[in-house]
Formats: C-alpha cells, structure tokens, sequence
C-alpha cells in the first residue's frame, strides 16, 4: 500500500498538469473572465440611474415576479422602482449589451477579412448604409414594420461594403491599406448625404418637424426608448450572425494569411467572403435599426481585445463579444447616471474613438496587415 502511494502522486500531478494545459489552450480561458465582468455589469446597470434602487429591494422584486406568490409582500414595494426594474431598464441594458456585442464581432470579422487593423463598420461605410436603409424605410412609410426597415438596413449595408470594396480595387488594385480608408471615407460620406437630403426633404406620409428631429437624434447613437420589440430584433440579428463568426474563426485565421494561402489550404475565399459581408451587414444593421450609429466601437474593441488575447480569432471573437458588451454598456450606464441630459452614447463613444484611431492611423502608417 505504501509502495503505491508516489505512483499515485505522480499521476494526480500529471493529470493536474494535462489539465491546467488544456485548460490554458482553451479558447475561452481568457474571455471568461470578461463575461463575468459583463454579468455583473447587466446587474448593476439595473440598479443605477436618475433613479437608482438599491439592490435588495431589486432582489425582492424580482423574486416576487418570478417566483411562487408568498414568497414577497408585494405591497411593500414602490411603483417606481417596479417599474424601473422590470418595464424600463432591462431592454435598454439588453440592447446595449447586443449593441456591444454586434459590433465588436463584426468588427473583428471586417479587419481579419480585410487584413487591416484600421477597418470598423462605420469606416468602410456599413454604418452609412445601414444608417441609409433604415432612413429610408422610416421615410417610406414602414414605421411600423420594423422588420421591413431591418431588411432595407440590411441592403444598404451589404451596398455600401461592397461599393467600399469595389472602389478600393479600382483605385488601389486590392481592397486593403490606404485605398480601403479612403473608400470607405468616400462610400460613408456619400450615404450620409443621401440621409441628410431625407432628412431635409421630409416624407409623403408624416409631416416634417418632431418626427425628423426624432430620426435625426436616433442617428447619433441612442438606448433610450428601448423595448421587448427592439430586444427581440437586434437579438436574433446578434445571435445568428454571431453562431456564423463563431463558426467561422479557423477559416478567419487562415483568410488573415490572404487569399494565395487561404486557397491553398482548402479554403473558397470568394464564398466566404460573401458570407462574411452578409453576416457583418445583418449584425450591423440590427444594431443600427435599433439603436443608430454607434461609431468607432467596432474599431476600438478588436484593438483592447488583440492586446489582451492575441490574433487568434479562436481567441479574439469570443474576447471582442464580452469586451464589446461591457465596452457600451458602461458608456451607457455612465451617460444615463453621470452626465446630465443623457449625451448619445454614438457621441460619447465618438469622443473616445476619434484620438484612438488618429493614434492607430499613425502607428499603423496606413498599412494593412500584409505590409506591417
């Protein structure tokens, strides 16, 4: 029995260490901690506001709603802070989490598809276009299809991303670098223009005045407002395009090699990237749908996540889903608890992005990843 004793030490502390092996191999070893800060993050944002509730009495609510009756004194609760925990702050802290979400995987996909760490959806023009489509959806009359004005957000965003695309190979003869910014500038700008002249033009069906207003705040990145409804579309745009990316992340490592290496190594480089531009313009037009430009996100948290993780698109797709997540959530939570008035959050995510991507345009000296 003695004998036995360091043979079986031995093989615990190699199963131990086969273990914290896997374990740090795992492609989701890094991002759990991430999704743990975003969980606690939801949590808090229920609770903070113009009118915060303490979380006890959160609790007791919330247990009341879903558990057997007995278990809380309703009448003990106050109607506003009911309200505020389960009718107001819930959709808009979901929404802001799937806004999060969206972008930081979409723009992930944009730069390993395109080899170049300055691709955001609002830089090579898929939030203009997203932007364009839904505009124009709320200018024809479609207010209340919402899934009508997703599908025409949809076709502007796959538009704008392939006139980005197409405009890039005719300057520069390939669809990253300096040609793919400088398309992407052109492409975004002129998408702006077009809502800018409905915007000015008003709309056969609603009478100018309070209803351009509308549009044209909802445009600078706003949650409020949020409801089931929203929840419900930019959660299933979020989920099935992010179950695609997920998928699709040993093939994002190889199509990061460019398109010589990707065919070589089995992959159909035309297919997928069409798949990728579908997917990317479904997550993004979602998200725009919902809740307008939220700019330079989808740029900013690729960037924090590759440092934190690495290249691997294993890694950095789940890395950039919690980190997006947590990345406008708590500009959200901030705005709405901090800042008097409720600034936009495309605004206040603006202010932060902008010396960023001065700062990466620098760094970078506009290269794509296949010259760095």
């Amino acid at each position: 029995m003695t004998d036995s004793l360091p043979g079986i030490g031995r093989f615990l502390s190699n199963a131990a260490s086969k273990a914290r092996l896997r374990l740090s191999q795992s492609p989701w070893t890094k991002p759990f901690p991430l999704a743990v800060i975003l969980f606690f993050l939801t949590i808090t944002s229920l609770l903070i506001g113009s009118y915060p509730v303490p979380l006890w009495r959160a609790l007791d609510i919330m247990t009341g709603y879903f558990l057997p009756a007995g278990w809380t004194d309703p009448s003990a609760w106050d109607l506003k802070e009911v309200a505020v925990v389960t009718i107001i702050r819930p959709p808009r802290v979901l929404v802001a989490v799937m806004a999060g979400i969206a972008l930081g995987m979409s723009g992930t996909a944009l730069q390993g598809m395109m080899r170049n760490p300055l691709v955001g959806p609002d830089l090579v023009g898929v939030s203009s276009g997203a932007a364009f489509g839904g505009v124009l959806g709320l200018w024809l009359g479609f207010i209340e299809s919402q899934v009508l004005i997703l599908a025409m957000a949809v076709a502007g965003a796959c538009g704008a991303l392939l006139f980005t695309m197409a405009l890039a190979r005719m300057v520069g003869g390939k669809s990253d670098g300096l040609p793919l910014i400088l398309a992407g500038f052109f492409v975004g700008a002129f998408f702006m223009a077009l809502v800018g002249l409905l915007l000015s033009v008003g709309n056969p069906f609603y009478p100018r005045g309070q209803r351009t207003y509308n549009i044209a705040y909802w445009l600078l990145g706003i949650f409020r407002g949020a409801d089931p409804a929203k929840v419900w579309l930019i959660a299933a745009t979020t989920v099935a395009g992010g179950i695609i990316l997920m998928s699709l992340r040993w093939r994002l490592n190889l199509l990061s090699l460019g398109d010589l290496d990707a065919k070589s190594l089995g992959i159909d480089v035309r297919k997928l990237r069409w798949l990728l531009i579908i997917t990317v313009s479904l997550m993004v037009a979602g998200q725009v749908a919902v809740s307008g430009v939220v700019a330079w996100v989808g740029l900013i948290v690729p960037h924090l996540a590759r440092l934190l993780v690495g290249p691997d698109h294993r890694r950095l797709m789940p890395t950039s889903a919690f980190l997006g997540g947590v990345f406008v959530l708590g500009l959200d939570s901030f705005t709405r608890t901090v800042i008097w008035g409720e600034i936009p959050v495309g605004v206040l995510s603006g202010f932060i992005g902008t010396p960023l991507i001065c700062f990466l345009f620098w760094k970078t000296k506009t290269k794509g990843w296949n010259e760095s």
